[in-house]
């Protein structure tokens, strides 16, 4: 930052450690290691931090009167300038201030409309994974599935304006050279007008080889006339579906009822149309599964399978992703427990039996690093 001179206090010219993000709406797990938490959503308030520091600094006050100014700040958590308290089965109980000029509680901080976005990426000169520009269109998703965080914290759901969103299309056209956008949100489809979005979008670029990315898409919203607009793009790729469970007793139990012959019609569509790779991601590990379930995720797999080879022939292919459930804070399963190491892996074990041959691909998450994420959750 310029002209912010550190300044030596006597107690170490330390860095300022502050974390933030959706793993730090809880942040005890890892209080001792950071000298702040932001709470919420941060595209206002990370200005605000990063003023008050640098004043705090330049003013000469000592670390512990810094931090004192940051703790002011909505959203802010400085875990030194509060005391947790615990229950018997060692579940937090209470997180409660010991100095009267900070906040208690600590609430979440939303941004009631977002910002306009960003569109002057740093563009990279090699090849990386996710090669293309990203527009968040939504924010926040109201279907309530009960394993998943994000759709409870980021709350409330918040749009972007169609002409908003094309702006920001072309400036990326303009300012960056990318050959794909994607419209990025917990549900892409879920988006009030995606489809005047993307038929705006192909009539604009269709010329200019730009192709589309609808990450996040429900399988019961998807339509057909939405894919028929990205069907006149000149570049295709995977259709990505993320049913989660394969029986509709476990859809019922995560609160993501989607039918079976919804999702395989689904799949007759895009293949038809000529996309000739669907990825399909899968949890294992939610309260209830049975081997029977997880046999299920593999039927269900060459079922697309076979469809793909009925329409396209060999050069379809199908792509499952399977995690572990870890449960996570806020969500309805938060307490429930993590599946043990044994069963995760007899169930990975049976997948990759089951899911091999032409035209099919699979992977999963390492059960140690699940691990590490559900001891960091």
């Amino acid at each position: 930052i310029p002209d912010a001179s550190p300044v030596t206090t006597g107690e170490g010219d330390w860095p300022l450690i502050l974390a933030g993000g959706s793993a730090c709406l809880n942040p005890e797990p890892m209080h001792a290691f950071f000298d702040a938490f932001f709470i919420g959503e941060g595209e206002e308030a990370i200005l605000e931090i990063v003023r008050t520091w640098v004043d705090a600094r330049r003013a000469g006050l000592s670390r512990r009167n810094a931090l004192l100014r940051l703790a002011q700040i909505e959203g802010v958590y400085v875990p030194a300038f509060y005391e947790a308290t615990y229950r018997e089965d060692d579940t937090l109980y209470e997180v409660r201030s010991t100095q009267y000029a900070v906040r208690n509680p600590v609430t979440k901080r939303i941004v009631p409309v977002l910002p306009p976005p960003l569109t002057k990426f740093i563009v990279p000169f090699i090849d990386t994974v996710h090669n293309r520009a990203a527009i968040e269109i939504q924010r926040g998703c109201t279907r309530g599935c009960r394993f998943c965080q994000a759709g409870m914290i980021y709350r409330p759901v918040r749009e972007r304006p169609v002409e908003e969103v094309l702006a920001a299309v072309e400036g990326i056209m303009r300012d960056t050279g990318f050959e794909e956008v994607s419209f990025l949100s917990l549900s892409s489809s879920d988006y009030s007008r995606i489809g005047d979005l993307v038929r705006e979008v192909v009539a604009r670029y269709s010329d200019e080889k730009l192709s589309i990315g609808l990450p996040s898409l429900r399988i019961e919203s998807f339509s057909v006339e939405l894919m028929e607009q990205l069907e006149r793009g000149r570049r295709r790729s995977g259709f990505t579906f993320a049913p989660e469970a394969a029986t509709d007793r476990l859809r019922d139990v995560i609160n993501k009822p989607i039918a079976t012959a919804a999702l395989l019609e689904t799949a007759r569509e895009v293949y038809r149309r000529g996309w000739p790779t669907i990825k399909l991601y899968f949890m294992i590990g939610h309260p209830t599964q049975t081997l029977e379930d997880v046999q299920a995720i593999a039927d269900l797999a060459h079922q697309v399978r076979r469809i793909g080879f009925q329409v396209l022939g060999k050069k379809s292919g199908v792509r499952v992703g399977v995690s572990t459930l870890v449960p996570k804070p806020h969500t309805p399963f938060q307490w429930a427990p993590l599946a043990d190491e044994a069963t995760i892996r007899e169930q990975i074990g049976l997948l990759e039996r089951q899911l091999r041959g032409p035209g099919l691909e699979f992977s999963w998450n390492n059960p140690r690093e699940t691990l590490i994420e559900a001891v960091l959750s």
